[in-house]
Parts: structure tokens; C-alpha cells; sequence
């Protein structure tokens, strides 16, 4: 048995194409979503993420306000730039690219966001909302592996759930949504970390391993049963002189081994990653309806 590969791709390109019908809808009516970004600093990875972003938003018509500050920016003309953007009605969503430099409180910031625009879905009140199961903007990783499962046909209703890594930005908030008493979700969840003591043992039970512990070949095949379900969010470099770069990109997962095993698997690139953008969308879209149609 050889694995059905989830391609992420195609679902973000999928959910991408009802998302700009639905913007073209929302402009007959004189709504444009817009989405605020800022970048502090000239972090590489952060740079070609947001350039990603504001592509995304212009493909599907939303409206992107783009603010590239210098690594010297002061916190306090962060925080003067986020409160222009709250109260800005053009503005229905507010992305403040991380990490930010040393010299910046990351929480300080991020609670400046109003929860009505925090469409990164970071704020503590959104968490909290999250957690109680209330209608609040969803974290664009989590949400999008949800839909990920869905849109795969993959039943969690019932299903354990072995999630490894327990970030505020993927481990967390995952195990939360899946806990929720809904469609989509309804599952067993068991949250396993770096202490995690003979980790294998958990996953072996796993019905569905989401894997985010930010190492590679967290989890081998000698590590899952058959017919396992894997969403891998890993992205890691591995030294590969074959290679232009002299580097390839590969998951937390030891991918060629594990699909041997697996009945469905996310391939790294191509798979939870085109989600996260996607879902980002997704909220703004959402920021917009609910500001302006009552």
C-alpha cells in the first residue's frame, strides 16, 4: 500500500477560487477587503513570506496595504502604525509579520491588534474564544490542516489524534480545534512534546499524527501503524550537495519510508504549507463580511 498524497496545492488553489467569487460578490456591494501587513526588518524568510502574502491578495482581489519598516523602527511607531490601521475602515485585517526584532515586545504588539482585525488569530481574546469553542478567527496553520482533513474526505469524528509539538502557532491551537465538538472535529487528541517519554508508544496509536516538532525524521515508519493519516507541518533544511542551493527542504516526517504505511500523507513542500496564506485570506474575507454585512 503506497499512501494517497494530500496535495496542498491544489485544495489552497480550490478554497483560493471561492474566496475571489466571493470577494467579486462583496465588491458589487462596495466592500473590498483589505488586509494591513507589516514587516520589521529585512529577516529573508519573512520577506519572501509576505511578498507571497500580498501576491495571494492581489490574485484574488482583496485590497493589500503594505508597510516594510526598517529593523531600527521604534516599538512605540509599531504600535502608532497598528493603531492607525484599527482604526482604519479600509483596513479589515492586520498582519504584523514575525519574528519581530529583539528590541520589540512580540506581545505588547500583538495585543495592540484589534481582535476584530486579528486576522492571524494570535490575539489572547481570539485563543481564548478558540478554546470555549466561540466564533472567532481560526490560526491560518490550524485552520488550514483542518480543512486539509476535510476536503480529503479524512473522518476525525472518533478518531485519535496524536498531535507532536505543542507551539502557540500549530501544536496548541490544532489540539484545541479538534477537540471541538463540531463537524470537522469531534476527535481524541493526545499532545506529545520534545519531553514526551518514549514517544513512540503514542504514536503507534495514532489514528492521524499532526507532525510539528520542528525536526526531521521526528517520526519513521517503525513509529505508525498501518493506515495512519499524516499531516506533516514540518519544514527543515538538509544539507543536499546534489542540489543547486546545496540544501532540500523535507518535514518532521521521514516521508519515503512512512507512505509505504500511511493511507494519506501531506508531502513537504506542497502540502500544509500553500494552507497557511490561503487561510490568512480566509479571515479577511470573513473581517470584511462581518463589518459590513450586519
Amino acid at each position: 500500500m503506497s499512501a494517497k498524497i494530500i496535495d496542498g496545492k491544489q485544495i489552497a488553489e480550490e478554497i483560493r477560487s471561492e474566496l475571489k467569487t466571493e470577494v467579486a460578490e462583496l465588491k458589487k456591494q462596495n466592500i473590498t477587503p483589505g488586509l494591513g501587513v507589516i514587516l520589521v526588518g529585512e529577516d529573508p524568510a519573512s520577506q519572501s513570506y509576505v511578498t507571497a502574502k500580498e501576491r495571494a491578495c492581489e490574485n484574488i482581489g482583496i485590497y493589500s496595504d503594505d508597510n516594510r519598516l526598517s529593523a531600527e523602527t521604534s516599538q512605540k511607531e509599531l504600535l502608532t502604525l497598528v493603531e492607525k490601521m484599527n482604526a482604519d475602515p479600509k483596513i479589515n485585517g492586520i498582519l504584523v509579520q514575525l519574528p519581530l526584532p529583539k528590541h520589540i515586545d512580540e506581545a505588547a504588539v500583538l495585543l495592540a491588534i484589534d481582535p476584530l482585525k486579528d486576522v492571524d488569530g494570535f490575539h489572547p481574546m481570539s485563543v481564548g474564544k478558540m478554546m470555549i469553542g466561540e466564533e472567532t478567527f481560526l490560526p491560518c496553520t490550524p485552520h488550514g490542516i483542518v480543512q486539509l482533513l476535510l476536503r480529503s474526505g479524512v473522518e476525525t469524528e472518533g478518531a485519535h489524534v496524536v498531535v507532536v509539538g505543542r507551539s502557540n502557532i500549530v501544536g496548541k491551537p490544532i489540539a484545541n480545534m479538534l477537540l471541538q465538538k463540531k463537524k470537522g472535529a469531534n476527535a481524541t487528541v493526545t499532545l506529545c512534546h520534545t519531553r514526551t517519554k518514549d514517544l513512540a508508544s503514542f504514536t503507534r496509536q495514532a489514528d492521524i499524527i499532526i507532525a510539528a516538532s520542528g525536526w526531521p525524521n521526528t517520526i519513521t515508519p517503525d513509529m505508525v501503524k498501518e493506515g495512519v493519516v499524516i499531516i506533516d507541518v514540518g519544514v527543515n533544511r538538509v544539507d543536499d550537495a546534489s542540489k543547486k542551493r546545496g540544501y532540500r527542504l523535507v518535514g518532521d516526517v521521514d516521508f519515503e519510508g512512512v507512505k509505504e504505511k500511511a493511507a494519506f500523507i501531506t508531502p513537504v513542500p506542497g502540502g500544509v504549507g500553500p494552507m497557511t496564506i490561503t487561510m490568512l485570506l480566509y479571515n479577511t474575507v470573513l473581517s470584511a463580511k462581518r463589518a459590513n454585512i450586519q
